[in-house]
């Protein structure tokens, strides 16, 4: 793939490196520039890194009235040896193209998502945050861009790249557990719908649930699955839970449940998290009934979420619609979640090994 470099003069580009910062937040920064590409004639097309704009669409976009949009969210590092390493990016971009599928969208092939992100990131290199637990965030997204309001498939598409050097996704970090709303009013999706892609209006549809949880003093939304007897998925996260006996429970991944990549890499994980921290993965349909049962019989010990924005986030309560209150714990972050937490976060930041191929070097090129 041949990019089209139409950088920013130097002196309107950054040129020196990020200042360390602790409080960056999370997606509110901005670097320069951008990558784009077209979708046109059943081809992808003229793949270009510009300045970092807004986006010139036709107010009958198809994306804007019918929703054809999907999005990833991945992580680079910044390492010791001060070269920039992406972690598992070839599984986001997979992802990327199930999406795509399940909206009726073109794919996007995966070695050129990865050839733009890697390109993106090199132009990006003095934006690359070097406090600890920062990360440059990885936003990548598709959407239709075919001025017509007939119901039906786009025939045209813009894949995009921005970046955004960000801090822990949950304010407080890994300082204190969170709060989950059971809901049994609001569903994330049913089976035969969207709920395994990273869809705009999957996200769309989950804020009047985030409201509903906002009233209870809530952080988030864990959902059940249509018939409330489930459990499923956080509104940001996989969801698990960790047992007495050291089962490390996440739920048995069906078409209503986005399948995250941090979940799928502690699966993949399984033998060495065993022998290392004691934990043993395992997926299983959880019955709401017994997973309550289980917190307030002491069986279940901590919990918490798996995703890419927080890495692992910590559960210390649930509420349910009618104020009923479970306290996994003593409440507060438990030692099995705070170590499995930083066993991740030394993998991607390459304190410690991780499996072949995860972790992928980002090439410089003189541009």
């Amino acid at each position: 793939m041949n990019i089209d470099y139409q950088l920013l003069s130097p002196e309107l580009r950054r040129t020196a490196p990020l200042e360390q910062c602790d409080n960056l937040g999370f997606g509110q920064q901005r670097t320069d520039h951008i990558f784009l590409m077209d979708y046109k004639d059943g081809q992808w097309i003229a793949p270009r890194i510009v300045p970092y704009q807004a986006l010139q669409l036709a107010p009958g976009a198809m994306a804007l009235h019918y929703g054809q949009s999907v999005f990833e969210g991945a992580k680079a590092f910044l390492h010791q040896d001060n070269e920039i390493y992406t972690f598992r990016l070839d599984k986001n971009c997979q992802r990327l193209n199930v999406s795509a599928s399940i909206l009726s969208m073109p794919s996007v092939p995966e070695d050129m998502q990865m050839s733009a992100i890697r390109a993106l990131l090199d132009v990006e290199r003095l934006w690359m945050p070097r406090a600890n637990g920062a990360s440059m965030y990885i936003r990548p997204f598709l959407f239709a861009t075919e001025d017509n309001l007939s119901v039906r498939a786009s025939n045209s598409y813009t894949y995009a790249v921005m970046l955004s050097p960000s801090g822990s996704y949950y304010p407080k970090g890994m300082t204190t557990s969170l709060k989950l709303l059971i809901s049994n009013t609001y569903h994330r999706a049913v089976s035969g719908g969207t709920g395994a892609a990273k869809a705009a209006g999957n996200y769309a549809a989950s804020l009047r649930a985030q409201k509903q949880a906002a009233s209870f003093s809530a952080d988030q939304v864990l959902y059940l699955d249509a018939s409330n007897t489930y459990l499923e998925e956080v509104g940001a996260m996989n969801h698990f839970h960790i047992t007495k006996s050291g089962h490390l429970v996440i739920p048995e991944f069906t078409d209503t449940i986005l399948k995250s990549i941090t979940s799928q890499s502690i699966l993949a994980l399984a033998e060495r998290l065993s022998e290392e921290l004691g934990l043993k993965p395992i997926q299983q349909k959880i019955a709401l009934t017994d997973f309550l049962d289980d917190i307030k019989s002491g069986e279940i010990i901590e919990a918490g979420g798996f995703g890419t924005a927080a890495v692992t986030a910590s559960v210390g309560h649930y509420i349910l619609e009618n104020g009923e209150h479970y306290t996994v714990g003593n409440g507060e972050i438990g030692k099995h979640t705070l170590a499995l937490h930083q066993f991740y976060s030394d993998m991607q930041q390459g304190r410690i090994k991780a499996p072949s191929g995860w972790l992928q070097k980002v090439a410089t090129n003189a541009l």
